[in-house]
């Protein structure tokens, strides 16, 4: 067991590095408290991982959801010290000007809207208790751009922007950190890759090395841009 055990709160928890994340967090002796939309896999993670760990169906689009999941988490285990916003979208490969607009919406809803959704309603709790680290997951693409991902780009680059604003906002003891998980075999990645994909690391394989990272990550990185 670690000195200390962490509370984590974490979004897209059911699958991909989400879920490779929960399972190396719990592993660590960590409680983790996360969300996703799908109802069948929360099931499930429920069953497999009781308490001190609770999974709740939150779409993390929807503001009043979000306030909800977070109401009956900070009730039940307080502030976290590690908050992760991983849960995210990709637009199927497209001309910018062929994506659909819903599309390009829910992307955003999820991506940035999402991101700050859950900052709203988790970060005032760790403001209070004057600790606390924010991790919002970014992208390579949130640094750099390419054709047909442009819906997906605008939002990394957005969150790198917000990131860098919310950590001038923090006080002393606390940080926000942009977090580049790199280029892995997730069903996200198979969105844009197809095939190929498979050349790259799997969940598990990148989540061994990116726990302890996370883990390690203190008020000293406050607006650090920081890469897996």
């Amino acid at each position: 067991m670690p000195e200390k055990q962490k509370t984590i709160v974490l979004t897209g928890v059911t699958r991909g590095l989400g879920l490779a994340m929960a399972e190396g967090f719990i592993a660590a002796g960590h409680r983790v408290c996360g969300s996703a939309r799908n109802a069948s896999a929360i099931e499930g993670l429920r069953k497999r991982c009781p308490a001190p760990h609770r999974f709740d169906v939150v779409d993390v689009a929807d503001d009043a959801q979000v306030g909800h999941w977070a109401k009956e988490v900070l009730a039940d285990v307080g502030p976290p010290d590690l908050l992760v916003n991983n849960a995210a979208l990709m637009n199927e490969s497209a001309l910018l000007w062929e994506v659909p607009p819903e599309e390009f919406e829910r992307l955003m809803g999820v991506n940035v809207l999402g991101t700050f959704y859950v900052i709203r309603h988790f970060v005032p709790a760790m403001l209070k208790r004057g600790a606390g680290v924010i991790v919002n997951f970014s992208s390579g693409w949130g640094r750099s751009t390419s054709p047909e991902v442009a819906p997906y780009c605008a939002t990394k680059w957005a969150i790198e922007g917000l990131t860098q604003s919310l950590s001038q906002e923090l006080p002393e003891g606390m940080a926000a950190v942009a977090f580049n998980p790199g280029v892995i075999n997730t069903d996200m990645l198979r969105t844009a890759y197809g095939d190929a994909a498979a050349r790259y690391q799997t969940p598990d394989a990148w989540a061994k090395k990116t726990v302890p990272l996370l883990l390690g990550l203190s008020a000293k990185h406050n607006g650090e841009q920081v890469g897996a």
